[in-house]
């Protein structure tokens, strides 16, 4: 079997989840790099690996160079992508700076793998919210053809980094010592944009149009993107809630045609990366803490609306650091190494 040299870029969260899911899958590598902002060693789950301080001479020799990427505006990719592109690697880049140059595939492997074929260098992998709802609605897109969506996000801490994840844990920890009141007292560092223990407040990303905030129209760009559907009507809430690792989403869709809820969920227990989890009175539905560490798309709740026979509600969740992000990504390069043989 060919292998091929790979260099995941950042440390944190997202870049920990890369090197566990490359190990997982067994995805063929030969030369493994870890690069970040400055060099030391990390521990992944026992094995040991060496972070470089991240070059643009590094990446010679590279074939795949994964990019871990936050919901950050911008990040490392800007500046070294195109170093590494130069030296022939092949990029797929997990965060925002590429999604919508229309030069760069944005790619679900379960939605649009044939778009990998289109890739001049860098390749992007999909806002975490992004990927899970198209996973779960693309089958029925295909079936219904859905025109309307109206989507809430909860997004668990770890979304925004693990400064997100401290932050929650730390406020649990004071308010359990001395109430909601000492939460707010010095002492506690503030990585959000408001206290998320025993909390949740309507604000991802920076306000942008119309009132929305920029991952609000991540979701609407980029499905349009991914799912060949520029028409499609769609409007997002992005809450962040007091969850560790896990989003979840309560989606409505309009259909062109009568849609079924027992057919529909026939149509997504077959789809390729979704788990139906439907069976409310024995309290059966996805969670969060059910999809951490997985890398399928939960989805539950399935019902008609009472009022629009075209109309249907779904829940849907996912791991974010999985299939939101690090397992995607290297979905993406596998199908990428699979064109080339």
């Amino acid at each position: 079997m060919k292998k091929y040299n790979v260099a995941v870029i950042g440390a944190g969260a997202v870049g920990v989840e890369m090197l566990r899911v490359l190990k997982q899958r067994r995805f063929p590598v030969g030369e493994l790099k870890v690069f970040a902002r400055s060099s030391r060693d990390m521990d992944v789950d026992g094995d040991i690996y060496p972070v470089e301080a991240v070059s643009a001479e590094g990446f010679r020799g590279i074939d795949i160079a994964l990019f871990a990427g936050t919901e950050g505006e911008k990040g490392a990719a800007v500046t070294y992508a195109p170093e590494a592109v130069k030296r022939g690697a092949v990029v797929i880049d997990n965060g925002a700076d590429f999604r919508m140059d229309p030069r760069v595939p944005l790619v679900v492997p379960e939605v649009n793998a044939a778009d990998i074929k289109k890739h001049k260098g860098i390749i992007a992998n999909p806002n975490c919210s992004t990927i899970q709802m198209v996973v779960a609605l693309n089958p029925l897109h295909k079936k219904y053809r859905i025109k309307r969506i109206i989507v809430t996000t909860l997004q668990a801490a770890s979304g925004a980094g693990k400064a997100a994840v401290e932050q929650m844990n730390n406020e649990t920890a004071r308010i359990s010592q001395g109430g909601f009141g000492s939460v707010r007292a010095e002492g506690i560092t503030r990585f959000m944009a408001q206290q998320l223990a025993y909390n949740c407040f309507p604000h991802i990303g920076s306000f942008a149009d119309d009132g929305y905030t920029n991952e609000e129209w991540k979701l609407v760009k980029e499905t349009h993107k991914i799912m060949h559907a520029p028409k499609m009507k769609i409007s997002a809430t992005t809450v962040r809630v007091a969850v560790r690792t896990g989003h979840s989403e309560s989606v409505y869709i309009e259909t062109e045609k009568a849609i079924d809820p027992e057919r529909s969920r026939q149509i997504l227990a077959k789809s390729a990366g979704v788990v139906v989890m439907d069976d409310p009175k024995n309290n059966l539905y996805p969670m969060p803490k059910d999809a951490e560490g997985r890398d399928e798309v939960f989805v539950g709740r399935i019902r008609q609306d009472p009022f629009n026979k075209k109309g249907l509600w779904l829940w849907i969740v996912a791991d974010n650091l999985r299939k939101g992000a690090a397992t995607n990504a290297v979905q993406i390069a596998e199908c990428l190494i699979s064109s080339l043989k």
